[in-house]
């Protein structure tokens, strides 16, 4: 009962913002459309959408911008949902923020290796990030290097393992944005165990413990494809923490002496034995990958809906919707068939 009074509100939030979700079927509809044009018309049917392309211009519909519009929306469902939140799950929502953050900072530092000026404007987010994060988008939007950029996360999470790379002469943009995904998958592992307990524990080491593992086959398989990395270069680079692989499972991985071992080895973890890597290749490793934790976050959502998981698995969802927005969006600009 305690469950079902605490998650009354929130639950009910969750499921009226669920209404507008895109179906498979309005999204091959959309698919099927010949322009970026008639596509972001089309998304303006949904309310979410209608509002943050209200008012842009066919001159304005670029990648960036797009991107910049959806990921917009998905920060205005967390602060929706932040706000029907209790302190249990506004602590929750809090460490889930990071993920979001972890994003914009990415695109900062990406735009400084490329030495592109800022092609976000990041003001549209300072609202959000004011009650948020520590982090000052303003002042980040105009470094010109990843030394200014550590500088400036001086007040932020970040800046511990980011300086501490610059010490060691490591602060490489692939370096910075393994260290920041590291610090958020190990502080959200060890926070279940501080803020849930029981079921709502579970659920958050089903979600978080697969996604973990899936990523880190999937660095495993690329670090022997592309890198031909050690061992110990593999160790230094994956995720600390694991559900269902072992330590000897991910030691057999990183000592194969090719991907193709990799994908043998697979089969004799706790993942083999579900079937789920029918494909060899990168490609197939990573769309069998993804609908795996799709099933975990359905489940989850669905047999604890007055729970963390309908938090956790709508944030998660709304994301994948983003990114399959974008996907076909791309594929009409290109004139690509989807798949």
């Amino acid at each position: 009962m305690g469950s079902l009074i605490s998650y009354s509100g929130i639950s009910t939030k969750i499921r009226a913002m669920e209404r507008w979700r895109i179906s498979d079927a309005q999204f091959a509809q959309m698919a099927a459309l010949e322009s970026v044009p008639e596509a972001v018309h089309f998304l303006m049917k949904f309310p979410p959408y209608e509002e943050i392309f209200k008012g842009l211009e066919e001159k304005d519909l670029h990648r960036g911008m797009i991107e910049q519009q959806l990921n917009l929306t998905q920060y205005q469902d967390f602060a929706k949902l932040y706000k029907f939140a209790n302190q249990k799950q506004r602590s929750f929502l809090g460490l889930y923020f990071m993920h979001y953050e972890i994003d914009i900072l990415k695109t900062c530092l990406r735009n400084i290796a490329g030495n592109r000026e800022q092609q976000q404007d990041l003001s549209l987010f300072d609202e959000f990030f004011n009650r948020h994060s520590k982090v000052n988008l303003e002042r980040l939007s105009e470094c010109r290097s990843i030394d200014e950029f550590i500088e400036n996360m001086k007040e932020s999470p970040y800046y511990g393992v980011l300086s501490a790379l610059r010490a060691k002469g490591g602060a490489t943009l692939p370096a910075c944005e393994n260290a920041m995904d590291m610090l958020y998958f190990k502080g959200m592992w060890k926070a279940k165990d501080k803020y849930l307990s029981g079921k709502e524990r579970r659920t958050i080491e089903d979600c978080f413990g697969t996604r973990m593992d899936m990523l880190n086959i999937q660095w495993i398989y690329r670090c022997k494809k592309y890198y031909n990395l050690s061992a110990g270069d593999i160790y230094a680079v994956i995720i600390p923490v694991n559900l269902h692989l072992t330590k000897e499972d991910i030691r057999a991985m990183a000592e194969a002496d090719s991907p193709e071992k990799v994908y043998g080895l697979i089969g004799s973890t706790w993942y083999g034995r579900l079937d789920i890597m029918k494909e060899d290749s990168e490609q197939g490793l990573e769309k069998l990958s993804r609908e795996f934790i799709d099933r975990i976050y359905q489940i989850t959502g669905r047999k604890e809906p007055y729970s963390i998981a309908s938090l956790n698995s709508y944030l998660y969802f709304k994301e994948r919707e983003i990114e399959r927005i974008i996907t076909t969006i791309e594929q009409i600009r290109y004139g690509v068939a989807s798949i």
